[in-house]
Protein backbone atom coordinates (compact mmCIF):
# COMPACT_ATOMS: atom_id res chain seq x y z
CA UNK A 1 0.00 0.00 0.00
CA UNK A 2 1.35 3.40 -0.97
CA UNK A 3 2.09 6.04 1.65
CA UNK A 4 -0.78 8.24 0.44
CA UNK A 5 -3.26 5.39 0.77
CA UNK A 6 -2.02 4.56 4.26
CA UNK A 7 -2.39 8.21 5.21
CA UNK A 8 -6.02 8.22 4.06
CA UNK A 9 -6.72 5.15 6.19
CA UNK A 10 -5.33 7.00 9.19
CA UNK A 11 -6.91 10.41 8.59
CA UNK A 12 -10.00 10.25 6.36
CA UNK A 13 -11.38 6.82 7.23
CA UNK A 14 -11.98 7.62 10.94
CA UNK A 15 -14.24 10.50 9.85
CA UNK A 16 -16.30 8.30 7.53
CA UNK A 17 -16.30 4.93 9.26
CA UNK A 18 -19.51 3.53 10.74
CA UNK A 19 -19.20 1.77 14.07
CA UNK A 20 -21.55 -0.94 15.31
CA UNK A 21 -23.60 0.04 18.35
CA UNK A 22 -23.95 -2.15 21.40
CA UNK A 23 -26.81 -4.58 20.85
CA UNK A 24 -29.77 -4.29 20.74
CA UNK A 25 -29.36 -0.66 19.70
CA UNK A 26 -29.47 0.22 16.00
CA UNK A 27 -27.26 2.63 14.08
CA UNK A 28 -28.52 6.22 14.26
CA UNK A 29 -28.38 7.12 10.57
CA UNK A 30 -29.23 10.76 11.17
CA UNK A 31 -26.23 11.09 13.45
CA UNK A 32 -24.06 9.14 11.03
CA UNK A 33 -24.80 11.67 8.27
CA UNK A 34 -24.12 14.81 10.27
CA UNK A 35 -27.23 15.20 12.39
CA UNK A 36 -30.11 14.72 9.98
CA UNK A 37 -31.25 12.02 7.58
CA UNK A 38 -30.27 12.60 3.94
CA UNK A 39 -33.31 14.13 2.20
CA UNK A 40 -33.31 11.60 -0.64
CA UNK A 41 -32.77 8.53 1.49
CA UNK A 42 -29.97 6.11 2.30
CA UNK A 43 -28.47 3.63 -0.17
CA UNK A 44 -26.30 0.61 0.63
CA UNK A 45 -23.60 -0.96 -1.55
CA UNK A 46 -22.35 -4.38 -0.49
CA UNK A 47 -18.75 -4.99 -1.59
CA UNK A 48 -17.79 -1.73 -3.29
CA UNK A 49 -14.40 -2.94 -4.56
CA UNK A 50 -12.34 0.16 -5.31
CA UNK A 51 -15.34 2.45 -4.83
CA UNK A 52 -15.81 3.81 -8.37
CA UNK A 53 -19.52 3.03 -8.49
CA UNK A 54 -20.10 4.17 -4.90
CA UNK A 55 -18.43 7.55 -5.39
CA UNK A 56 -20.06 8.09 -8.80
CA UNK A 57 -23.47 7.56 -7.25
CA UNK A 58 -22.55 9.97 -4.45
CA UNK A 59 -21.57 12.63 -6.98
CA UNK A 60 -24.73 12.17 -9.05
CA UNK A 61 -27.05 12.00 -6.04
CA UNK A 62 -25.88 14.58 -3.48
CA UNK A 63 -29.13 14.31 -1.53
CA UNK A 64 -28.60 10.61 -0.90
CA UNK A 65 -26.51 9.16 1.90
CA UNK A 66 -24.47 6.20 0.68
CA UNK A 67 -23.08 3.44 2.86
CA UNK A 68 -20.42 1.22 1.33
CA UNK A 69 -19.30 -2.10 2.82
CA UNK A 70 -15.91 -3.60 1.96
CA UNK A 71 -13.63 -5.69 4.20
CA UNK A 72 -10.48 -5.46 2.06
CA UNK A 73 -8.33 -2.51 3.08
CA UNK A 74 -6.71 -2.06 -0.34
CA UNK A 75 -10.17 -1.46 -1.78
CA UNK A 76 -11.07 0.83 1.09
CA UNK A 77 -7.90 2.88 0.54
CA UNK A 78 -8.69 3.24 -3.17
CA UNK A 79 -12.24 4.28 -2.36
CA UNK A 80 -10.96 6.90 0.07
CA UNK A 81 -8.76 8.31 -2.68
CA UNK A 82 -11.83 8.56 -4.97
CA UNK A 83 -13.78 10.27 -2.19
CA UNK A 84 -11.01 12.79 -1.61
CA UNK A 85 -10.63 13.60 -5.31
CA UNK A 86 -14.38 13.94 -5.86
CA UNK A 87 -14.91 15.95 -2.68
CA UNK A 88 -18.13 14.12 -1.82
CA UNK A 89 -19.37 14.30 1.76
CA UNK A 90 -22.34 11.91 1.60
CA UNK A 91 -20.47 8.59 1.82
CA UNK A 92 -19.94 6.46 4.92
CA UNK A 93 -17.89 3.26 5.03
CA UNK A 94 -18.10 -0.01 6.91
CA UNK A 95 -14.91 -2.07 6.69
CA UNK A 96 -16.17 -5.46 7.83
CA UNK A 97 -18.70 -8.10 6.82
CA UNK A 98 -21.80 -6.39 5.40
CA UNK A 99 -24.05 -8.76 7.32
CA UNK A 100 -22.86 -7.24 10.60
CA UNK A 101 -23.88 -3.80 9.39
CA UNK A 102 -27.20 -5.05 8.04
CA UNK A 103 -28.02 -6.53 11.43
CA UNK A 104 -27.41 -3.11 13.02
CA UNK A 105 -29.41 -0.97 10.58
CA UNK A 106 -32.97 0.02 11.50
CA UNK A 107 -35.87 -1.53 9.62
CA UNK A 108 -37.13 0.29 6.51
CA UNK A 109 -34.10 2.55 6.40
CA UNK A 110 -32.84 1.90 2.85
CA UNK A 111 -34.12 3.42 -0.38
CA UNK A 112 -31.81 1.37 -2.63
CA UNK A 113 -29.28 -1.45 -2.34
CA UNK A 114 -26.53 -2.68 -4.65
CA UNK A 115 -24.77 -6.06 -4.76
CA UNK A 116 -22.48 -5.78 -7.78
CA UNK A 117 -20.12 -8.52 -8.98
CA UNK A 118 -20.00 -10.23 -5.64
CA UNK A 119 -17.71 -13.28 -5.40
CA UNK A 120 -19.66 -16.10 -7.15
CA UNK A 121 -18.04 -18.87 -5.07
CA UNK A 122 -18.13 -21.17 -8.06
CA UNK A 123 -17.42 -24.48 -6.29
CA UNK A 124 -20.58 -26.25 -5.19
CA UNK A 125 -19.35 -26.71 -1.65
CA UNK A 126 -18.89 -22.93 -1.40
CA UNK A 127 -22.35 -21.93 -2.64
CA UNK A 128 -23.44 -21.37 0.96
CA UNK A 129 -21.06 -18.37 0.98
CA UNK A 130 -22.85 -16.58 -1.84
CA UNK A 131 -24.32 -13.31 -0.68
CA UNK A 132 -27.48 -13.58 -2.75
CA UNK A 133 -29.29 -16.19 -0.71
CA UNK A 134 -32.51 -16.36 1.25
CA UNK A 135 -31.31 -15.20 4.67
CA UNK A 136 -29.58 -12.09 3.28
CA UNK A 137 -32.50 -11.29 1.00
CA UNK A 138 -34.84 -11.65 3.97
CA UNK A 139 -32.82 -9.09 5.89
CA UNK A 140 -32.60 -6.73 2.92
CA UNK A 141 -36.38 -6.98 2.61
CA UNK A 142 -36.68 -5.86 6.24
CA UNK A 143 -34.31 -2.94 5.65
CA UNK A 144 -35.72 -1.65 2.36
CA UNK A 145 -38.67 0.68 2.04
CA UNK A 146 -41.60 -0.35 -0.17
CA UNK A 147 -40.72 0.61 -3.73
CA UNK A 148 -36.97 0.61 -3.01
CA UNK A 149 -34.79 -0.88 -5.73
CA UNK A 150 -32.36 -3.76 -5.36
CA UNK A 151 -29.67 -3.90 -8.05
CA UNK A 152 -27.64 -7.04 -8.68
CA UNK A 153 -24.90 -7.70 -11.23
CA UNK A 154 -22.74 -10.67 -12.15
CA UNK A 155 -20.44 -11.76 -14.93
CA UNK A 156 -20.37 -15.40 -13.82
CA UNK A 157 -22.63 -17.71 -15.87
CA UNK A 158 -23.10 -20.08 -12.93
CA UNK A 159 -24.12 -17.33 -10.52
CA UNK A 160 -26.73 -15.80 -12.84
CA UNK A 161 -29.35 -18.59 -12.61
CA UNK A 162 -28.72 -18.76 -8.87
CA UNK A 163 -29.38 -15.04 -8.50
CA UNK A 164 -32.50 -15.19 -10.64
CA UNK A 165 -33.81 -18.17 -8.69
CA UNK A 166 -33.16 -16.73 -5.24
CA UNK A 167 -33.89 -13.04 -5.82
CA UNK A 168 -36.45 -13.37 -8.60
CA UNK A 169 -38.65 -15.76 -6.62
CA UNK A 170 -38.33 -14.03 -3.26
CA UNK A 171 -41.84 -12.97 -2.18
CA UNK A 172 -40.69 -9.53 -1.02
CA UNK A 173 -39.20 -8.54 -4.38
CA UNK A 174 -40.62 -7.95 -7.83
CA UNK A 175 -38.32 -8.44 -10.82
CA UNK A 176 -38.52 -5.35 -13.03
CA UNK A 177 -37.38 -6.97 -16.28
CA UNK A 178 -40.04 -7.21 -18.99
CA UNK A 179 -37.75 -8.65 -21.66
CA UNK A 180 -34.13 -9.76 -22.31
CA UNK A 181 -32.97 -6.23 -23.10
CA UNK A 182 -33.91 -5.16 -19.57
CA UNK A 183 -31.22 -7.30 -17.99
CA UNK A 184 -28.65 -7.44 -20.77
CA UNK A 185 -28.38 -3.67 -21.13
CA UNK A 186 -26.83 -1.27 -18.66
CA UNK A 187 -29.12 1.39 -17.14
CA UNK A 188 -27.92 4.93 -17.75
CA UNK A 189 -27.31 5.53 -14.05
CA UNK A 190 -25.14 2.43 -13.63
CA UNK A 191 -21.48 3.29 -14.43
CA UNK A 192 -18.87 0.72 -15.43
CA UNK A 193 -16.13 -0.03 -12.92
CA UNK A 194 -12.49 -0.93 -13.39
CA UNK A 195 -13.40 -4.53 -12.62
CA UNK A 196 -15.84 -4.59 -15.51
CA UNK A 197 -13.27 -3.09 -17.85
CA UNK A 198 -10.46 -5.50 -17.01
CA UNK A 199 -11.58 -8.54 -15.03
CA UNK A 200 -14.89 -9.77 -16.39
CA UNK A 201 -15.18 -13.53 -16.75
CA UNK A 202 -18.19 -13.22 -19.07
CA UNK A 203 -20.78 -10.78 -20.36
CA UNK A 204 -22.21 -8.79 -17.44
CA UNK A 205 -25.87 -9.07 -16.53
CA UNK A 206 -27.74 -6.32 -14.68
CA UNK A 207 -30.75 -7.27 -12.58
CA UNK A 208 -33.19 -4.80 -11.04
CA UNK A 209 -35.82 -5.72 -8.46
CA UNK A 210 -38.27 -3.65 -6.46
CA UNK A 211 -39.32 -4.13 -2.86
CA UNK A 212 -43.02 -4.87 -2.88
Amino acid sequence: MRAGQQSLLETLLPRLALALPVEPAKIDLAQAFGGSLPPDGVWLEVGFGAGEHLVWQAEQNPGVGLIGCEPYLNGVAKCLAHIERAGVTNVRLFTDDARLLMAALPARSLSRAFVLFHDPWTKTRHHKRRFVRRENLDRLAELMLPGAELRLATDDPSYLPWMVEHAGTHPAFEWLAEGPADWRGRPADWPATRYEQKMLAGKPVFLRLRRR
